[in-house]
């Protein structure tokens, strides 16, 4: 397979064009080369989404101390 025909696939693929394609620079893995990997993904095997939530959780508004309204 020519780098034509990969940047046409993608483009097919994905829509793009082809120029967006071509600056991305997409090309096919060597089979052989089992351990590149330009961006490594070391996710961890089990995840606390309780734990990542509170990371994540913003407050829209500052809270404000309870004022009782005299009436």
């Amino acid at each position: 397979m020519t780098q034509q025909q990969i940047e046409a696939a993608v483009c097919l693929a994905t829509g793009e064009d082809l120029c967006e394609i071509q600056r991305l620079g997409f090309s096919l893995a060597d089979p052989v080369d089992v351990d590149f990997d330009p961006e490594p993904y070391e996710a961890p095997s089990v995840i606390d989404w309780d734990a990542l939530d509170l990371t994540r959780q913003v407050a829209l508004l500052p809270e404000r101390p309870f004022q009782r309204i005299a009436g």
